[in-house]
């Protein structure tokens, strides 16, 4: 006699199983690649993201500006005290930066100093940091630079809303106002480079000074 075919019982999974089973297999295979795809799409555009706001960050932003300029008494690091109302007749740039401990801050005066073009104008530069004499010394020594700095507890940034500017929240970036003779405010340019080349910033002032 010939033998009985095998019966499927409860344990033995049958071809109608089998097929339940590879296609559960298979749906969640897709799932999970639906799944990686997204996390792979999503990561991108967080990197396109952040790249794009760090473009923007650093992208420098100049602009005209109207108004008086808020008065100031600083100390300085030669010891003694600078007033802004009392250098009007002169136009004045005031440039606020990190101060101690950036190079390149120190370096854009240095090589401001150096720029005849200036004087030859009658435009006094203030260099304004939130430091002390003896935190910012050291920096002006390195670099050469003769011109006494202007020594803020914050009060001064605050007024000119130069705070958190640049890549620290409770320091100016690196910016300029152009303050004409009669003590208003023409313009206003900050730069996340961390550098503008001096000529270039004597050709911002003139232009708007006229």
């Amino acid at each position: 006699m010939s033998p009985h075919p095998t019966t499927p019982t409860s344990t033995t999974p049958t071809r109608h199983d089998r097929r339940q089973l590879l296609h559960e297999q298979q749906r969640l295979e897709q799932g999970r690649a639906r799944r990686r795809r997204w996390y792979l799409l999503a990561g991108g555009l967080l990197g396109l993201i952040l790249v794009a706001a760090g473009l923007w960050s650093a992208v420098p932003r100049s602009q005209d500006v109207s108004g008086p300029a808020p008065d100031f008494t600083l100390s300085t690091t030669a010891g003694d005290q600078v007033t802004l109302s009392a250098l009007r007749g002169r136009p004045v740039i005031l440039y606020f930066n990190e101060g101690a401990g950036c190079g390149s801050c120190t370096l854009q005066m240095a090589e401001i100093e150096k720029n005849p073009g200036f004087a030859q104008a009658g435009i006094t530069v203030l260099p304004i940091v939130m430091n002390t004499a003896d935190q910012i010394r050291p920096d002006l020594e390195q670099y050469g630079v003769t011109t006494p700095y202007l020594l803020d507890d914050g009060t001064v940034s605050e007024a000119y809303g130069v705070l958190g500017a640049g890549m620290h929240e409770g320091l100016p970036g690196h910016g300029f106002v152009l303050i004409d003779a009669a003590g208003i405010q023409r313009w206003y340019g900050n730069y996340p480079s961390m550098w503008l080349d001096p000529q270039e910033l004597l050709d911002e002032a003139t232009k708007r000074l006229g």
